[in-house]
């Protein structure tokens, strides 16, 4: 059976790429007689809002979603992200990092160019080299610190992974380029990348629908899946709508929301229209 779902973040509204990307997920789950799911992707506990969640429920029964109950929100499991991330440290595949923004940029900046990851600039592995005394002494001295994950060892125990796309096709995994990623922090046991994956894997999504920008995020997704013994679900990156000015839609350009596409009178099959006839421009562009 096909599982799909959408999980947004409560940080603000939703607008017409989020429209799109639900869409897509439910429709995908409807043509298959399948489940669609909805989860909230709330362990940033700064930036989102209940208000937001509130919102999310409320614009995607107006275009007409219907999804399975309770949902699951990640602020409500980190007791499951941190048996995770307790089980990877003890099989010595993270270290504990303590370096700040400023002590990776520094290093970043004497090692010249360095490869970019989905999180911005790679990690280059300041604190793998510290040993076990050093990071025990700094961990009890209370310093903040990140969990990384030790990628180099985690690939030589894994060997070559891949995954299936259907748009892509057959996806070979390299999450190297990306350097160490951060899996947790000392005050929040989760990042997106280890949540996200042991989320999708605990619901029994088997197909995860997705726009492509998270498509490079998908080699560590993969890393994870092989270490923690989770399933390895079937992957579909769509495209992104685009706005006026050409730019992908999101939330920090403020584009327009589904809330003010309400208010103004516009109707769920209106907005439909809308989405396909975007869509329909980016394949033209990409002719």
């Amino acid at each position: 059976m096909i599982v799909t779902r959408f999980a947004p973040s409560p940080t603000g509204h939703l607008h017409l790429g989020h429209a799109y990307s639900a869409l897509f997920a439910f429709e995908a789950a409807k043509e298959a007689d399948g489940r669609f799911l909805l989860r909230i992707e709330d362990i940033d506990l700064g930036r989102c809002r209940p208000e937001f969640v509130a919102a999310i429920f409320d614009d995607l029964a107006w275009l007409g979603l219907v999804w399975e109950k309770p949902v699951r929100r990640q602020s409500e499991h980190f007791a499951e992200y941190r048996a995770a991330l307790e089980r990877l440290e003890a099989e010595g595949l993270l270290y504990p990092c303590f370096c700040t923004r400023q002590a990776i940029a520094r290093e970043i900046a004497v090692a010249g160019q360095a490869p970019h990851g989905p999180d911005g600039p790679a990690y280059p592995g300041i604190c793998r080299r510290l040993s076990a005394d050093e990071r025990r002494a700094r961990r009890d001295a209370g310093l903040p610190y990140a969990l990384r994950l030790d990628v180099g060892l985690a690939l030589a125990r894994t060997g070559t992974l891949s995954w299936h796309d259907r748009r892509l096709g057959r996806m070979t995994a390299d999450p190297t380029p990306f350097g160490d990623v951060v899996l947790g922090r000392k005050d929040i046991p989760a990042s997106y990348h280890l949540a996200v994956t042991l989320d999708d894997h605990l619901q029994g999504v088997t197909l995860v629908t997705r726009g492509e920008d998270l498509a490079p995020a998908t080699p560590i997704h993969r890393l994870l899946q092989a270490l923690l013994g989770l399933n390895t679900p079937e992957y579909h990156h769509h495209p992104l709508l685009a706005g006026p000015n050409g730019k992908r839609l999101a939330k920090r350009d403020r584009a327009q929301t589904l809330a003010s596409l309400r208010q103004a009178g516009e109707s769920p099959a209106s907005l439909r229209g809308r989405i396909e006839s975007a869509l329909d421009g980016i394949v033209q562009s990409t002719d």
